[in-house]
């Protein structure tokens, strides 16, 4: 499929936040004009990205779907990464999504043309004009690889998670896996079994909880088949679930010492070596950082053949790493385990608003939005999973299908009332964002004591979502046209 000269809608990525936009435009009226550009060579996100061994989903897909898709073929309850990405390739085929998407286009620059109210987008596969850019290239979409003295001067070979060499036989290797975040906890115990050694390099222990998956029986699919409501009814219980425990996180921080113990008692049961427990066991209060889900994590770090380091890293050399206290250590391969840039995005470098500097450039390392969703100097910008979107305890997609809801009323609103241009006040999103750091002060994500990648570089926590989901959805349940500056066709015609 060839760029057309002008799309009314173009949306940037098709993972679950592009596709779900797409998908609920195009149920309002299948005649939209709306296109997405995806820089990879299908859609599925991250979904099609990570195919490390182990990925998997850490939160219930009962929950992690869309709710206008529900799926009766999930083989367990947290499902894997192939599963993940057939199902989103199949919504797309069933809801007509594929036919307006643009694989192998990455963009490079969209620029606002005031004058015009318009955006100027130059993309890899040619340049069109737009009225709304929606970016939804998600915040955990570009690898995350620290600059390590020496790193060039490695002999053997690297990759991150996030783009898993496959080309690469582990076995019989001597692996250094560096970070111990959500992926390492998956992939590790996956490699450790045919690779000669493996050490993990941590900076700082994870709280680790017991991943309550199991098989899903065929009587269970096939009575979610015949009765849709049951599985309803069990997504409903999960998100119930779910916001209890956002409840406690944000709310009712007393309670979490009923988590810690949880988890000391899973380390207990796992880890053999009091030394090594000691080395596991963190020092920040259970919540403050993403407690990571494994029911093997603990217990690989416990064999004989893999090592923990917790001395931190100095640096690489030709055939090694060197730790902080100056011990080497030879290995074969490098995984870097060290998650993306949620606070620093690439999208917002290529986006150009009305005083013509980047998005990134007003936001200076700290991000922030009106509800997650607009920028003022933006006009006709959307952002999905923007700042403060993230959450602890319940799915993104939930987040994802309000945002959607959102934006597609803001598209109703400007064909309806024949508006060129939206954007939100200086005042709205000021208010808005002070009222969410406001609501984070009390959070354990703000007072745990830890230092974790929610925090940009004014120390802000711009990343997390401070409160229940369902009042998020609340505040997006319709575009509240009051708190935005609204520019009629009819006047940017005599303008122009």
């Amino acid at each position: 499929m060839s760029l057309p000269q002008h799309v009314h809608t173009l949306v940037v990525g098709a993972g679950f936040a592009g596709m779900g936009l797409a998908a609920r435009i195009l149920r309002s009226g299948p005649e939209a004009d709306v296109l997405i550009i995806e820089r990879g060579h299908d859609v599925g996100g991250t979904w099609r990205d990570n195919t490390y061994p182990g990925c998997a989903c850490d939160v219930p897909t009962s929950l992690y779907s869309f709710s206008f898709a529900p799926s009766a073929d999930w083989s367990h309850t947290f499902a894997r990464q192939p599963e993940i990405y057939r199902y989103l390739k199949k919504v797309a085929a069933d809801t007509g999504i594929l036919s307006r998407v643009v694989t192998d286009c990455a963009l490079e620059q969209a620029d606002w043309d005031d004058a015009k109210a318009v955006w100027h987008v130059r993309t890899s596969r040619g340049s069109l004009t737009a009225d709304v850019v929606v970016a939804a290239t998600g915040a955990l979409s570009t690898p995350s690889i620290p600059d390590m003295p020496g790193l060039d001067t490695f002999g053997g070979t690297t990759f991150h998670s996030a783009t898993w060499n496959h080309d690469h036989d582990l076995t019989g290797e001597r692996v250094a896996v560096i970070g111990t975040g959500a992926s390492a906890v998956q992939f590790v115990p996956e490699i450790a079994p045919r690779a000669k050694h493996v050490t993990v390099f941590q900076r700082t222990p994870a709280w680790v909880i017991p991943r309550l998956d199991r098989v899903l029986s065929d009587p269970e699919k096939r009575l979610y088949r015949r009765m849709p409501l049951v599985q309803k009814a069990v997504r409903g219980s999960v998100y119930s679930f779910r916001e209890a425990l956002g409840g406690v996180l944000a709310h009712a921080t007393g309670l979490l010492p009923l988590f810690e113990m949880v988890a000391k008692a899973h380390l207990r049961r796992q880890v053999r070596d009091p030394e090594l427990r000691r080395k596991l066991t963190p020092d920040f209060t259970i919540g403050c950082k993403r407690m990571l889900l494994s029911n093997d994590w603990l217990r690989t770090l416990d064999r004989p053949d893999v090592t923990l380091v917790d001395a931190g890293l100095a640096g690489i050399t030709e055939d090694g790493v060197v730790d902080a206290v100056g011990n080497e250590h030879k290995v074969d391969t490098i995984i870097f385990a060290t998650g993306f840039t949620p606070t620093e995005p690439p999208v917002a470098h290529a986006l150009r608003g009305t005083d013509g500097h980047t998005l990134a450039e007003h936001w200076k390392g700290s991000p922030h939005a009106y509800k997650g969703t607009t920028v003022t100097g933006f006009p006709n910008l959307f952002l999905m999973y923007g700042p403060n979107t993230n959450l602890g305890h319940s799915s993104i997609v939930y987040m994802l299908e309000s945002q959607s809801a959102y934006i597609t009323d803001a598209l109703d609103a400007m064909r309806d009332n024949d508006i060129a241009a939206f954007e939100v006040t200086e005042e709205a999103q000021r208010r808005y964002n002070a009222r969410i750091q406001s609501g984070l002060q009390s959070t354990v994500w703000n007072k745990g004591g830890c230092s974790s990648w929610y925090y940009d570089a004014e120390g802000r926590n711009s990343v997390q979502w401070p409160t229940f989901t369902f009042r998020f959805r609340s505040q997006l349940q319709r575009f509240d046209r009051e708190n935005y500056v609204a520019r009629r066709k009819s006047e940017q015609e005599a303008v122009a």
